[in-house]
């Protein structure tokens, strides 16, 4: 479009004989990539910049459709504003450090880490590639830390190709310069850079706490991790007795934990227990002497109504003992084990005895023991009855987590601080959520927090707290005053780095120092992708420049899901650290279903891998189902969509080329030929023409209106519907008008009224393939080269704009095509019930329409006329003038009164 004024010239290129969507990915991702078409320029001006913090996906093997689907929507956003004209930032993360990774490697290669086992730098892998088989651990090799890590960088690079490739084939318009690793190098230096000043400020701080504790991955697992299932077990009705050997009744599923009893508890407000509430009553089998205490959170209809709180069989317990201030007993290890020393609580002599038995046991042999061992001594009261409990997994984890003991790094996020949680709602509350309801997700999640947030894990694949601890001399670790290095020594692994004043003969030594063994979880690092992508803090002027420009981003595009996790965690680390949100905007993608509507996932195996439908319906289509669903809610795998959008990416094209053809011959050009056109809005002048424009602003501006909302499925269903229309009715009614074809009395259209149409033809297609190009991006980069070509991109090309397309309408309106369509649908109607060609000509026919339809159809007859092929008598009423309007009018806006048909083509004989 020249500058200054509504005039679109365009550079027609040789069109193509046959067109089609395939092979299209592989010409155009070419182009993209030579051209650079989608390299963020760098713009040092914050308000040009639309930066946007891509999810990074979990590198764990594949992807599946689900991830088409949110991607996709991301995308479309980036392309829009791209177009809008700003410098859009749009990079590419993979997130390869964590559990998904690690489960992945051991299962790969056959491995798992031994920590005491030295590097061995010609290592070889029993396996490399199992076929998705799991490895049991007992077969698993073991190997060095450093080793294991190798390996888990190796697989994670090869994922992270097959990754990048689909998402090229996708049509992604990520800026691949961009791309970034959350186990590399700078993110690595970012989260430590954050922890250290999280540590400096007091909100990161150490704790020897119970936590929740997966015995599978044997990590502590945060309360943003887990998931409730329902899991069966049995309900033990068990006798606490008096001094007297009087007895009190307890139901627990878990009678293995009886060893841990601090306590039993009941509801201040139960009649049955008040009486007994300050007394004390001697555990069964282990004869330890337990208070009867009260607590609001006693269930009284739940069980006996009274509980017998352990340290620790759930997160009650733990909120039992820290209000109740109540001594710590904990029995169950790391490993899920019961611990191999009797404890020292336990002073009957036959009570240890019994523990003895379960010594080193799993809970579940532990529990056949004890219910064994209470039904000698009389303490069962009848057998155990089965239920079903909800109990606490880690959301990656097969067996109910275990609460244990241990000393762990949490960082503050309103749960344990009223003023901070109040001030991060208020932080939601300035978010931008798109759709809105996802809101209350945020709040609820925020109000209910009950803890700060573990950040620590007990793996080894991840980013390392950068911490030592001094040794004293009786060589323990002094944990109170933690050794950290400057910032501008990171990243630093503090497993083979020495502190400052040290050297590496003093490590694990009296007076010398040791290494925070534990990494840091993996939301940990995630949540500074804003920070880490934006290059926060770093000393280098192109960083600080890049910061300047793209922070704090314009968009957070991700899963409804993470809502608790991802997108919570990045708000607190940017409150914290930068005293503002992250972002302006949140867009939540709904999940994806398979055709029995459930949601798709790899656990469940239902998931589609992305590359048959691209490969088969091609990447334009793809696009087109995932565009066609809207933003918060679930959608279907739907193949019929699919084919829709190919139909669609097809019709494009052809649109596109009978346009372009016309007229060329005029210039004695050859349609295979190069041509010049030039489209000016003035140039339309007849009332259909000028009401297609009209029709084509308003969608102009609907579509802006939505993409601007987020609503990119509101847009593209306002777009689609009229190209559908365009080309349907439209096209089909100018079409002998733009080639200057004689109507059936020999009368040629006038030079105006075929550039009119023409021009019409030319803005439409034009304005069409830049309001497609966000979602067909293929099929639209094809059509823009043959319209303007040497001009670059489409997907450079500015947005469309209303004010040519209002010019061209002057003042008509849209509603004018609308009734020309009718009309002509109503003409082929009589071909079609009389079962002759479309072009049999029509010798006479009376049409009635509505009264407000007749002046707009009357404005547009000749052209209705051409495309009917009515070549007698054309007669038009208004339908309450009909004389069969009283009863048998047909419900129709426009009907046929009468007709008559000529004798229809004679066909031609095949050769």
């Amino acid at each position: 479009m020249t500058e200054g004024n509504s005039i679109i010239n365009a550079q027609l290129t040789p069109l193509p004989d046959k067109v089609g969507v395939d092979g299209l990915e592989d010409k155009w991702r070419a182009v993209w990539d030579e051209d650079g078409t989608y390299k963020f320029r760098n713009t040092r001006d914050r308000k040009a910049v639309y930066s946007i913090d891509t999810p990074p996906p979990t590198v764990s093997g594949s992807l599946h459709v689900g991830h088409v689907f949110s991607y996709t929507h991301t995308d479309l956003i980036a392309r829009y504003k791209r177009m809008r004209g700003y410098d859009v930032f749009y990079p590419m993360g993979w997130d390869d450090n964590g559990l998904p990774t690690e489960r992945r490697v051991q299962n790969y290669y056959g491995v798992r880490v031994d920590v005491s086992l030295p590097y061995d730098p010609d290592f070889k892998p029993p396996f490399e590639g199992t076929d998705g088989k799991k490895i049991d651990a007992k077969d698993q090799v073991p190997i060095s830390r450093k080793n294991f890590i190798e390996l888990c960088e190796k697989l994670t690079a090869e994922d992270e190709k097959l990754f990048e490739a689909l998402w090229r084939k996708l049509g992604l318009s990520i800026d691949w310069s961009q791309t970034y690793h959350t186990i590399g190098q700078h993110p690595r230096r970012v989260a430590q850079k954050a922890f250290l000043r999280n540590l400096a400020r007091g909100e990161a701080y150490q704790q020897d706490a119970p936590g929740l504790w997966d015995v599978t991955f044997q990590t502590a697992v945060a309360q943003a991790e887990l998931e409730s299932r329902e899991y069966p077990g049995f309900y033990h009705k068990v006798a606490f007795r008096f001094e007297d050997g009087t007895p009190i009744y307890i139901e627990t599923t878990r009678p293995e934990l009886l060893a841990a009893c601090t306590s039993l508890i009941a509801n201040p407000n139960d009649e049955r227990y008040k009486q007994y509430f300050g007394q004390e009553v001697y555990s069964p089998l282990f004869k330890v002497k337990v208070p009867i205490l009260a607590h609001p959170a006693a269930e009284m209809d739940k069980g006996a109504g009274i509980a017998m709180c352990c340290t620790f069989g759930d997160v009650t317990d733990v909120e039992w003992w820290r209000d109740l201030k109540l001594p710590t007993r904990p029995i169950i290890q790391r490993n899920g084990r019961i611990v191999m020393d009797t404890p020292d609580w336990i002073t009957d002599p036959a009570g240890r005895e019994v523990f003895a038995e379960t010594a080193g046991k799993t809970t579940f042999s532990a529990r056949k023991v004890i219910v064994d061992k209470l039904r000698e001594s009389g303490d069962l009261d009848g057998e155990p009855t089965p239920t079903k409990r909800m109990t606490n997994f880690y959301e990656k984890g097969d067996k109910p987590l275990e609460i244990v003991t241990s000393r762990q790094w949490y960082l503050k996020n309103g749960g344990t601080d009223a003023k901070l949680n109040a001030e991060l709602i208020e932080r939601g509350k300035e978010l931008n959520f798109h759709p809105d309801f996802m809101r209350v997700r945020y709040e609820n999640w925020v109000h209910g927090l009950n803890g700060d947030w573990l950040i620590s894990r007990q793996r080894f694949f991840g980013v390392p707290f950068p911490l030592w601890y001094p040794v004293n001399a009786s060589g323990e670790p002094d944990y109170d005053h933690p050794i950290t290095p400057s910032e501008d020594r990171l990243p630093i692994d503090p497993a083979i780095d020495v502190p400052e004043g040290y050297d590496e003969s003093q490590r694990d030594v009296p007076g010398g120092f040791t290494a925070e063994k534990d990494i840091m979880d993996t939301w940990a690092t995630s949540s500074l992708t804003p920070q880490i992508v934006t290059h926060w803090a770093e000393p280098d002027e192109a960083s600080q420049a890049l910061f300047k420009s793209t922070f704090p981003m314009d968009l957070r595009p991700q899963g409804q899901d993470i809502i608790r996790t991802w997108l919570f965690s990045t708000v607190d680390r940017a409150h914290l650290e930068n005293k503002c949100l992250p972002w302006a905007h949140a867009t939540l993608s709904g999940w994806i279903l398979d055709p029995d509507h459930k949601k798709m996932s790899k656990s469940k195996g239902n998931v589609v891998v992305p590359n048959e439908p691209i490969e088969k319906f091609g990447a334009d289509a793809v696009r087109y189902w995932a565009a066609a669903a809207r933003l918060g809610l679930d959608a279907t795998y739907d193949i019929g969509q699919m084919k829709i959008g190919r139909r669609l990416a097809i019709k494009l094209l052809n649109a596109t080329k009978f346009a372009l053809a016309i007229g060329r011959e005029d210039e004695n050009h050859h349609v295979g030929e190069a041509a010049e056109a030039s489209w000016n809005p003035a140039d339309v002048t007849e009332p259909l023409d000028r009401a297609a424009m009209a029709k084509l602003a308003l969608v102009v501006r609907q579509a802006t209106e939505a993409l601007e909302a987020y609503e990119h499925s509101k847009a593209l269903e306002t777009i689609e519907s009229y190209f559908w229309q365009f080309c349907d009715d439209y096209i089909e009614l100018v079409k002998n008008r733009a080639y200057g074809t004689p109507d059936e009395q020999g009368n040629v259209p006038s030079e105006k009224a075929v550039k009119s149409a023409r021009t019409a033809l030319g803005l439409g297609l034009d304005a069409f393939a830049r309001l497609l190009a966000p979602y067909l991006p293929y099929a639209s980069e094809e059509v823009w080269s043959w319209m303007h070509a040497g001009s670059g991109s489409v997907h450079r090309a500015a947005w469309p704009v209303v004010d040519p397309y209002v010019e061209a309408a002057t003042g008509a309106s849209p509603e004018l095509l609308t009734w020309a369509g009718k009309a002509v649908e109503q003409l082929r109607k009589i071909k079609s019930e009389a079962k002759v060609s479309m072009k049999t000509p029509i010798l006479s026919v009376v049409l009635s329409a509505a009264s407000e339809g007749v002046d707009a159809i009357h404005a547009a007859l000749g052209d209705i006329a051409q495309a009917g092929r009515v070549v007698g008598k054309f007669d038009l009423v208004a339908k309450h003038t009909a004389e069969s309007a009283a009863e048998d009018a047909p419900e129709t806006e426009v009907a046929v009164e009468t007709s008559e048909l000529g004798e229809p083509p004679v066909k031609k004989p095949k050769k």
